[in-house]
This record gives structure tokens, C-alpha cells and sequence, in this order.
């Protein structure tokens, strides 16, 4: 059912919420836009402006290391500026006050954390863009390092101190493996909720679209929350096609 109006859907989602044992909350980038970070697929969205770096080339090229490290470092100042929206902190509520089990989220900006919701309890399906790590034996590295590294090489990407290995933002790139345990936990989490919000994700990205799908199989009701349509939306029990803040703050004062 699509929302007729703003109060209809906030009245809805707030009766699926209160009739919820255990929610779930999935988000993609639509909940941090009003962060100021851009998201990916709409107009002046981060993918049309360059085309998104393979994991393979990442691997492969000394260039194209170099050229992803560029691109990190050229938005880094966004990200670190951003705060969490009115929708970060809803769910953030939500979960304290034991509406939420947990939010599956396929953002790397952090805003879920910082937002307040325990780290254990969101699980980042494309990982997370506030650190990185050497890909071959797994050794963090925090931003600032690799920054310094980066500038004092002229923009040569740095490269594990330990084993010599690639460092990586800690993100999931395209034609990289889905990280094993997070997938593990999000889909516990889907099969245990019984209603589902997905919240400013297109719902395009396999497998992790795939998740809304095996909630509602399983008996879960589906909500999404999205300004755009999604291919999605003939299966859900409520779709609002309206601004993420304006609809979850009335959370923050219940």
C-alpha cells in the first residue's frame, strides 16, 4: 500500500512499529543524505561523476591503488563533517527502546554509531569507509596514517608496514566478496524480525536487496521508505515516498 499522505504514513508505520515484537531496520544511503553525503545512483550521485574503481583493478594496478586513495582523501572532509540526521537518530531510539533488534545497513559513513546504536548491533554488509586495512593479513589502519603516508609519497598509496600487503579503505568495492559474517548475521536477523523497514535504499544491490525479500517470505511485514519507487513496492505492506527526517522524527518524541 503507498501512502496516500505524510500523516497517513507516519500513523501507519508507527502502528506497525507498536505491534512489533522485533523490527529490523535496513538503510542504504537515502538516510544520510540529509547528513550531506551524497548518494550514489541519482543525479550528481558519487557514480556519475566517476565510475566506481573494481576490486580487481584495486588489486591489480599500483594506479588505480593510488587513484582510489585520491578519490577517498578528495571526500573525506565530507564524511568526517557529517552528523547523524533526524532518521540515524530515530533508529537509534527505536533500538534503545527495544523496538529495533538491530539495523542492517549498506552505508560506510558510520553515522549509525555515531548516532548512538552500539556497534554490535549494526552490521555493515559493504563494510565501513571511517578506516582501513591491509587486505592480505588484516592489520588496521586509522585514516590519518594513510593520509600522511599518501601525501608524503605524492600520492602513492601506502602499503602494509608489516606484511607489504595493499591497504584498503575497509569498504566492500565492486567484485569484491561479501564479507562471510555480517552476511551471516543480517539474514539471522531477517528471518527472526517480523516487520521489516527499509529505509533510503533503491533496493538494487544483490545480494543485500535480497534481505527485504526473505523478511517478507518469512512472514515479516514490509515497510520501505524511500522518496523514489522501488521495484520492491508491489510486495510491501506500506511504502512512503516522502523525506526520511520528516518521517522518523516523530519517533524521537515518542
Amino acid at each position: 500500500m503507498i501512502a496516500p499522505d505524510r500523516n497517513t504514513a507516519i500513523c501507519h508505520l508507527q502502528e506497525l512499529v507498536r505491534d512489533s515484537r522485533r523490527a529490523v531496520a535496513f538503510t542504504g544511503a537515502g538516510i544520510s543524505t540529509e547528513s550531506g553525503i551524497p548518494d550514489f545512483r541519482s543525479p550528481g550521485g558519487l557514480w556519475t561523476k566517476n565510475r566506481p574503481i573494481e576490486f580487481s583493478d584495486f588489486l591489480a594496478s599500483k594506479e588505480m591503488r593510488d587513484e582510489a586513495w585520491r578519490r577517498k582523501f578528495a571526500m573525506e572532509d565530507s564524511f568526517r563533517a557529517a552528523k547523524p540526521g533526524r532518521g540515524h537518530l530515530a533508529l537509534a531510539k527505536l533500538l534503545h527502546d527495544g523496538k529495533l533488534s538491530a539495523v542492517i545497513t549498506q552505508n560506510i559513513d558510520n553515522l549509525h554509531q555515531v548516532s548512538g546504536v552500539p556497534a554490535d548491533k549494526v552490521i555493515e554488509l559493504h563494510g565501513n569507509g571511517s578506516y582501513a586495512t591491509c587486505l592480505d593479513c588484516g592489520t588496521r589502519y586509522e585514516l590519518d596514517w594513510v593520509k600522511e603516508q599518501f601525501d608524503r609519497a605524492g600520492g602513492a598509496a601506502p602499503d602494509c608496514t608489516g606484511c607489504g600487503g595493499p591497504v584498503k579503505s575497509a569498504t566492500i568495492s565492486f567484485g569484491q566478496a561479501m564479507p562471510e559474517a555480517p552476511m551471516r548475521q543480517a539474514e539471522i536477523e531477517t528471518l527472526a524480525a517480523d516487520l521489516f523497514i527499509a529505509i533510503g535504499s533503491s533496493l538494487v544491490v544483490w545480494p543485500a536487496a535480497g534481505f527485504p525479500v526473505r523478511a517478507k517470505r518469512n512472514g515479516a511485514r514490509l515497510a520501505i521508505l524511500n522518496r523514489e519507487a522501488t521495484d520492491l513496492d508491489e510486495i510491501a505492506d506500506l511504502v512512503i515516498r516522502d523525506d526520511i527526517g520528516d518521517v522518523l522524527e516523530v519517533f524521537l518524541d515518542e
